[in-house]
């Protein structure tokens, strides 16, 4: 057996069942689940039907690189996304489909970790469970960066001596971060481009929500547009996962891409053609279609924005507004987070996700601890009732 899976822990929505497992929430409320990120806005009917159109894919084996028509929609969106020049991203050489960022998320930790003793691949502090399994499944210890409420839940990287560095084969960033909603400026990921060139290490920005955000003038800055501010066209080392789930709220299609270093997504690809995980035609062409148009993305992004508005209003100020994605970090009254958890569902009929099953206890603290991530998913009926709710759980 893979020595690793003896260090993998459960899952937080595993950990969640067994916390609440013995709670009988009031039978004359309504059950509200702000747990689990899964959008639960309408999808796009012109994606449903670029599906069906194309459904004479399945007497077809998909290529792992995907379709030209993919791959050049996704180099497209990257353009104009990010205010590259005309044809800064080459759909042959520097675009890769996925089957959603999760397994991509994964995957490139098997690919790019040489297994050297000593090898380490570093995080933020609360995180996307994902990396940390990454980490260990490919013989590298995580390296953790604390995201504190005192330091405004932004990763101190400059507080990693050169020496630690040198062990570093992978950064996960992930802004806007999840949970914290915290997004990373463009001085601090040029930063990071600049220590990945200094001490070789293969960044990999998870971007997943980086289209659901407050001000429409103000998109948050990506890996890509960092490389690019540094004249880093090959953008090397750096790699930017994105996904159709968050921006197009279609998770059950799992659609997504990796761009980036040409060196880098010629090697995942060769990954990948083991990996056995290509895109269906349909999917591919849906994808397509997906990523070639923008207004669903900005209703979608409209309704979080009031969403969020709201929630924060009822709250009273606890919460403040996330630079962006469409989760709430709420500190709890005393500090206990599991036991607010196991509160809200008993009293309320509310489920949330504890902050400390997002983190690890690092250097004798886990920063997620005093905590509850808000999932604003649902619609915005069910979103305003979990808010009277909560407010009510806050004020007794």
């Amino acid at each position: 057996m893979n020595p690793g899976l003896a260090a993998l822990q459960p899952y937080p929505f595993e950990r969640l069942r067994g916390l609440l497992a013995d709670v009988r929430p009031p039978a004359g409320l309504a059950p509200v689940d702000l747990s689990i990120g899964e959008p639960r806005h309408a999808p796009p009917a012109f994606i449903r039907e670029a599906l069906i159109a194309n459904l004479d894919g399945l007497g077809r084996y998909p290529k792992t690189a995907g379709s030209d028509a993919l791959r050049a929609s996704i180099a497209a969106w990257l353009v104009r996304r990010h205010g590259l020049a005309a044809g800064a991203v080459d759909p042959a050489r520097q675009v890769l489909p996925v089957s959603g960022t999760r397994e991509a998320l994964f995957a490139i930790a098997q690919c790019v970790v040489d297994r050297a003793p000593g090898a380490r691949v570093a995080m933020p502090n609360p995180f996307y469970q994902i990396y940390e399994g990454a980490a260990l499944l490919a013989g590298a210890a995580p390296l953790y960066f604390p995201c504190t409420a005192d330091a405004g839940y932004a990763p101190d990287f400059a507080a990693v001596p050169d020496a630690v560095w040198r062990d570093v084969q992978l950064l996960y960033v992930c802004s806007p971060h999840n949970p914290t909603g915290r997004v990373l400026t463009l001085d601090r990921l040029k930063q990071l481009v600049e220590l990945a060139q200094r001490h070789d290490f293969v960044i990999a920005s998870d971007e997943c929500y980086s289209e659901i955000y407050p001000d429409d003038a103000a998109p948050p800055v990506g890996i890509l547009a960092a490389c690019r501010a540094l004249g880093l066209d090959a953008f090397d080392r750096c790699l930017v996962f994105q996904s159709l789930s968050k921006r197009s709220s279609v998770p059950g299609l799992r659609s997504g891409f990796v761009a980036g270093d040409a060196r880098l997504i010629e090697r995942f690809g060769l990954y990948r053609t083991y990996h056995g995980c290509a895109l269906p035609d349909y999917v591919q062409a849906a994808s397509a279609a997906a990523w070639a148009d923008e207004a669903h993305v900005i209703d979608s992004r409209a309704l979080y924005r009031r969403k969020l508005a709201a929630a924060v209003a009822a709250l009273g100020g606890r919460v403040a507004l996330p630079e962006g994605g469409f989760c709430l970090w709420l500190p709890v009254p005393g500090g206990d987070d599991l036991a607010f958890t196991r509160r809200l569902y008993a009293e309320f009929n509310l489920r949330v996700l504890p902050g400390s099953y997002l983190a690890r206890t690092d250097a004798g603290h886990n920063p997620g601890a005093g905590h509850v991530r808000l999932a604003l998913v649902a619609d915005e009926a069910d979103c305003g009732e979990a808010m009277t709710r909560l407010a009510r759980a806050l004020a007794g």
